[in-house]
Formats: C-alpha cells, structure tokens, sequence
C-alpha cells in the first residue's frame, strides 16, 4: 500500500495477501458476497460460467460448494444446490421442471409449505395439480395424465410419518418416460438414514436435513400410559403399517415422532406446554428436542382443510417431537411427566 495514500482510504483499501495459505483441517466461513477478478475477461468469463471460480456469492460461494459436495458425496447424486430456505429449494426445483398446461401429481400431507406451493402458488402459473394418497402407489397411478410432468413424494411423512415405497415410486417414474421426473422429500429421512437417488429418484430435497440426534425411540408406546396415548407414529415400530419398507430402504427410522393424545385440541396443547426438557417449537432437526401441536402450528385449517386432515389421520390431537441430542432417559422422563399432567 503505497504511504501517499492518506488513512482513510490505508484503512479501507488496505487488503492482507497471504502468500502460502495453510490448508485447513476445517472450512473456513467465506463471508464475502463478492470476490475480486484479475482482468475484466475473466470477470466477464465467470459471470457467463464460461470459468470456473468465484464472482458474486449468490450464484457460488467457497463454503456452500463445500457443503454441496459434501451432501452429493452422501447421495450419490449428479450435482447439489444449496439454498437458503426449504421452500426455496422445493419451489426452485418444481418450477424449473414446470410451466403451463404441465400436470404435477404429490401427497395431500406434506409439509404445510409445500402443500401452499401446490395448493395456491402453481395454479397461478397454469401447473395442474393433484393430490393424492402419500403412500399408495395406485393413487399415484391412478392420478397420472398425458400432461404428467413430475411426481412428488415426501417420506417419512410429515407429520404422520408415513412411508412411501421409494422402490416402487421410482419404477413407476421410470414407466412413464424419461419426461416424467420423479422428486422425494427427505426431510425427516435425512441423508443419514435415507438416500432417494439411490432408488433412481431423479432429485432428492432435504429441508434443514442436519439431523444432530438419531435418538430411535425404542419402546415409546410401551413408556406412553395407554390410557394417555391411543396412536404411535414411528417407522420403527414393528406395529406401523410402514415398518417393512422403512426397514428395506432406511438406514435408521429418523429422528422425528408422532402420537395422539387421547382426547381432543385442550389435552395435546396440556400435553405440549407441560414439556420441561423438551421445548415448543416448530421446525426439526436441531441439537434441542421440539415438540408441537401439529393441527395448529405447523398444519392448520389455513393450509390443511379440515377434511384433509382426517382423510389423513391428522387429529386436533396430533403432537409431533424432534429427538434431539438429550440422553434418551431424560426425555421419556419429561414426556412421562407430561402425560400425568393430563386430567
């Protein structure tokens, strides 16, 4: 830096270069939104992608492509993107394998965000949707037009957990032509536990995917007082209608659970808020256990139709958890005492 600068612009020009970069054991955060060129070709070069290397980081960044790789590397996929939200990449890769008059055919429950995506956002562009029966491969079949584009499907199932037959979804995406995609979200599966492309699943989406606690809720409905729970929802146990085909396609049973309390909306928001340990919160996937009350928090009547929700088996009743990183004992501990809490 030359000394006829004055300390304004020492201060604000001033850039360190580092000769010999070290190579470090872990990624460094690139905060940059943009990087510098050499010559105004390879700027130019770069933003035509004609280069490869770094220009503004809303198109590429360092750290991102670092974790793409490293997702890839975990599903054995062509390429990944990274977004900033679930819905991003959900609406992103919907919308870039449809336009108007393209016919679109997903679960009734899913993600309430995507169901919005489906249900208000994709009409507008003229994409035709139908919804149909998550794990039912004839509702599927049943529902596939001319116009067929793509078939989505979400497994586990939030928040029923319902597994859908990746096997069977892929070979009935491969029967109807390469024109027809076949998309999964994997949400509540993880690349851990479940990997989609491996199946032949054109595209595999993950919504806030880092699952930090695998806790498997062994015995669940047994610690649950009967007279306190009627259904468990979880792929692992033996008694779920989806236990064969999660056991054949999944590494693990995912870190989330469902369950209805018995009674109605009064007992599972008691339930809920006399949750100690365990905190009241949307989302999954994090270090801490959440809970919710799924009709109003993550699906309500705004989103999910009433009539949906029961073909669905969507009750007012419905609590679903994400198992964080707490010791097994001290949850069933906190959900025991919740239970006694209820009249």
């Amino acid at each position: 830096m030359s000394e006829n600068y004055r300390f304004e612009t020492s201060a604000t020009a001033h850039t360190c270069q580092l000769s010999e970069v070290p190579q470090p054991v872990n990624i460094p955060i690139y905060a940059s939104s943009t990087f510098g060129v050499g010559t105004v070709k390879h700027g130019a070069d770069l933003s035509e992608g004609k280069a490869d290397g770094y220009l503004y980081s809303r198109w590429n960044n360092p750290t991102v492509d670092a974790a793409a790789q490293t997702l890839n590397a975990l599903e054995g996929g062509v390429g990944t993107l990274l977004f900033s939200s679930g819905m991003a990449a959900i609406s992103t890769a919907l919308l870039s394998l449809l336009k108007a008059g393209d016919h679109v055919v997903a679960p009734k429950i899913v993600y309430s965000g995507t169901l919005a995506l489906l249900q208000t956002v994709l009409p507008r562009y003229g994409i035709e949707v139908t919804l149909v029966t998550g794990d039912s491969m004839e509702s599927y079949q049943e529902a596939v037009k001319p116009s067929t584009k793509v078939i989505y499907g979400e497994t586990p199932c939030n928040p029923t957990m319902a597994v859908l037959d990746l096997e069977a979804f892929a070979q009935l995406g491969m029967s109807l032509g390469e024109g027809v995609a076949t998309m999964v979200d994997s949400t509540f599966g993880s690349p851990f536990n479940q990997a989609p492309l491996r199946h032949a699943a054109a595209a595999a989406l993950y919504l806030k995917c880092q699952f930090d606690g695998l806790v498997v809720i062994r015995g669940f409905g047994n610690q649950c007082h009967a007279d306190k729970v009627s259904v468990v929802n979880y792929p692992g146990l033996p008694s779920n209608p989806g236990h064969l085909i999660a056991k054949k396609q999944m590494r693990g049973f995912s870190g989330m659970v469902s369950f209805e309390v018995k009674g109605g909306l009064q007992e599972a928001v008691k339930f809920a808020e006399s949750l100690k340990l365990v905190k009241l919160a949307v989302s999954l996937g994090g270090t801490d256990s959440l809970v919710e009350v799924v009709s109003c928090m993550t699906h309500p009547d705004k989103y999910v139709t009433p009539e949906m929700k029961a073909e669905a088996g969507v009750s007012d009743s419905l609590i679903r958890i994400s198992v964080g990183l707490e010791h097994v004992e001290d949850l069933k501990q906190d959900i025991a005492q919740a239970l006694d809490q209820m009249p």
